[in-house]
């Protein structure tokens, strides 16, 4: 069965953008959907490959539940995260969704992740994919 993935993200996209790219070049069958927090970080994941996407607080909230598996920063299920992009509404939203979720595990100014010393952002991001990977029932590679 097809899945969905979806991928949130905000300020600049960039994240979402190289989860989007990764998935894509898995040539993974699964209809992959961009919610940016705003334009700037929708637009960038869809030009990484995303089949569909939408902008902002009631997009995200309306479109999360589609999602078979979410993906995004850890921001996404935190407030007032990500500058203030990530409303109650939205990290709400991603804890109550049906989806499993993939949380690349990033500290910011808001908040640390005590007791973990994380890799490269790139590692990180081929982490996640290959358990999109073995959760769809693909092989890495």
């Amino acid at each position: 069965m097809k899945k969905t993935i979806v991928v949130l993200d905000g300020m600049g996209g960039g994240i979402g953008a190289e989860l989007i790219a990764k998935l894509k070049a898995a040539n993974l069958n699964a209809d992959i959907i961009a919610l940016g927090t705003n334009s700037t970080a929708t637009e960038r994941m869809l030009r990484a490959g995303a089949v569909r996407g939408a902008t902002g607080e009631n997009a995200v909230r309306i479109s999360i539940g589609s999602g078979d598996i979410i993906l995004g920063p850890v921001g996404i299920v935190i407030a007032n995260s990500m500058m203030g992009e990530i409303t109650e509404g939205i990290a709400a939203a991603v804890l109550s969704a049906r989806g499993t979720r993939i949380l690349i595990p990033l500290a910011n100014d808001h908040f640390t992740l005590a007791g973990i010393e994380p890799p490269p952002l790139g590692k990180m991001i081929e982490k996640a994919v290959e358990i999109v990977l073995a959760r769809c029932g693909a092989g890495a590679g």
